[in-house]
């Protein structure tokens, strides 16, 4: 995580430690999250985005939240899949 873009101090030891309060920095970790973790393009069950998710944390479920509440995952209206979308 040598990018520069301030997600470092989220992680130690490639875990996440803090999800920011913070709307701005929020941001910068979900584009950080669904870049290193997803393929534009390819569709994941709600499994597979829980499995990448739990590599970073534990709470999976919250991380997937926001993804999807971001804008940067889509889910489809049966919840059966998730696209990453930008």
């Amino acid at each position: 995580m040598s990018d520069n873009s301030g997600v470092e101090a989220f992680f130690s030891q490639g875990r996440l430690t803090v999800v920011p309060r913070k709307p701005a920095r929020r941001e910068l970790l979900l584009a950080h999250l669904s870049e290193t973790l997803f393929e534009t393009g390819r569709e994941y069950t709600e499994r597979e985005v829980n499995d990448a998710l739990l590599t970073v944390h534990d709470d999976f479920s919250a991380l997937r939240r926001y993804l999807v509440e971001g804008g940067r995952l889509l889910r489809t209206k049966d919840g059966s899949s998730y696209r990453r979308v930008r």
